[in-house]
């Protein structure tokens, strides 16, 4: 296994729009979201795992989740989960982890990954990520895959490259927002586009050299610290400092800057497992047209539904279709797949009206 080769995962987020099984004290990414009889952030692991050493493994995670990632990866020593005091966006997050990694190997390179989303083909995205970390250690670039559009999507960012590109990694031309649906047919229609997954790949020397050259501020600060990152005093360091970061996303802060970017079309199947409507899509049984998680489950002129109960327990539906349906020990929640991006305002009015241990 290749000593130089590093990855980052991404566990901080609190995956609000999985309510009430993702919660902000046991969020998504330690959940067993499939019911394959691992979380999703030890699926990720797993997946990395096989082409990145174990000990080349940083966890990028809030304090508050410090005992989940050691108690779910028990592979992982402390010294390899990164804790944000403060959330400060990707951008802070990335550059410390991975001025971190330099003064361990100034020949790294890294992937950034999130940890909460599904791969199935393991071997091509192993595959997908060796090809952009060769690129990485041979030039000065920055990497990232980008998936193919199987629909025109207004819940991902794009990315748009030269439509003369060769076959393999192609030069971006632009990151592109969230569009509106007519914009995105029309990115289809170019063909020229693909999804942005947040997974990126470089050398660390690639990556700190940008955020000196375009977030000179963001720079300084990390690097005042590099005399003590990887020892005793880097977690006194990183408290007092960290927050002073600017909360800014890697896109903004560096992505939107650079002018040496390439995307590589994935070659495997990917879904971000964003709402309960991706875990539909993921998971409908073709048959009953149902995704069932834990339950077993009686369905009657019932179709479209995501049902997730706890494990045997028996689910009676009759007549109810397009629902989401999740019975967690205190909450029980029964919703319109059609109306899943309102959960987090679902949650907020739970919050306010039955008190915050729901959320």
């Amino acid at each position: 296994m290749n000593k130089n080769y590093y990855a980052v995962l991404m566990a901080g987020g609190v995956g609000s729009r999985f309510w009430p099984i993702s919660t902000s004290s046991y969020p998504k990414q330690f959940h067993d979201m499939l019911g394959t009889g691992d979380t999703l952030i030890q699926k990720t692991f797993k997946r990395l795992n096989k082409f990145v050493p174990t000990e080349n493994i940083l966890i990028l995670t809030n304090e508050r989740y410090n005992d989940l990632v050691l108690e779910q990866l028990p592979l992982v020593k402390q010294e390899q989960v990164v804790l944000e005091p403060a959330m400060r966006n990707t951008a802070p997050c990335i550059l410390y982890a991975a001025m971190k990694i330099q003064k361990m190997n100034p020949d790294g390179v890294m992937i950034v990954a999130p940890s909460d989303h599904w791969i199935e083909d393991e071997e091509a995205f192993a595959k997908d990520v060796t090809t952009c970390f060769e690129k990485c250690q041979k030039e000065e670039v920055l990497c990232t895959l980008g998936i193919k559009p199987s629909f025109p999507n207004t819940g991902f960012g794009y990315i748009e490259y030269e439509r003369d590109s060769e076959a393999g990694l192609k030069k971006v031309n632009q990151f592109r927002e969230k569009p509106d649906y007519e914009t995105a047919k029309e990115f289809l229609a170019q063909g020229n586009f693909l999804w942005n997954a947040g997974i990126f790949m470089w050398s660390v020397k690639t990556i700190v050299n940008a955020f000196e050259k375009y977030q000179k501020e963001q720079f300084d600060l990390f690097e005042s610290g590099m005399y003590c990152y990887n020892t005793g005093e880097e977690s006194a360091f990183i408290k007092e400092n960290y927050p002073k970061a600017e909360n800014i996303s890697i896109d903004y802060a560096i992505l939107e800057n650079s002018k040496s970017i390439f995307v590589l079309p994935a070659t495997f199947d990917w879904n971000d497992l964003g709402t309960w409507g991706s875990l539909y899509d993921k998971m409908n049984d073709g048959e009953t047209e149902n995704a069932v998680v834990g339950a077993q489950v009686l369905a009657e002129d019932a179709s479209g539904n995501m049902i997730r109960s706890p494990k045997g327990k028996v689910v009676v539906v009759d007549g109810l279709n397009d629902y989401i349906i999740v019975d967690k020990e205190e909450v029980l929640l029964i919703y319109p797949k059609s109306k899943e991006q309102d959960i987090k305002q679902v949650l907020n009015k739970v919050k306010d009206t039955f008190g915050d241990q729901y959320a």
